[in-house]
C-alpha cells in the first residue's frame, strides 16, 4: 500500500515522495513529500490537493501532519 500511494502521489502531483521513518514498525509508515513551486500560493494549493487526495484515498489513516517551509 505504501509503494502504491507514493507512486500515485508522484504521478499525480509531480512531487518527490520518500518513506522517511517508522521502518521497523509493521503497520505504520512515515512519508515525506517535497515540492518546489514558483510561489507560495502554488505550493499551498498543491499541499492542500495532496492532503485531500490522501484523506479521500480511504486506505490510510493519517495520524499526524507536519510542515516545514524554507
Amino acid at each position: 500500500m505504501v509503494r502504491s500511494l507514493k507512486e500515485r502521489l508522484r504521478a499525480r502531483f509531480n512531487v518527490s515522495v520518500a518513506e522517511t521513518g517508522l521502518h521497523d514498525v509493521h503497520d505504520r509508515a512515515e512519508l515525506t513529500a517535497a515540492l518546489v513551486a514558483s510561489d507560495g500560493q502554488r505550493a499551498e494549493t498543491v499541499v492542500g490537493q495532496i492532503n485531500h487526495f490522501v484523506d479521500e484515498n480511504g486506505r490510510a489513516l493519517v495520524v499526524r501532519r507536519t510542515r516545514e517551509e524554507h
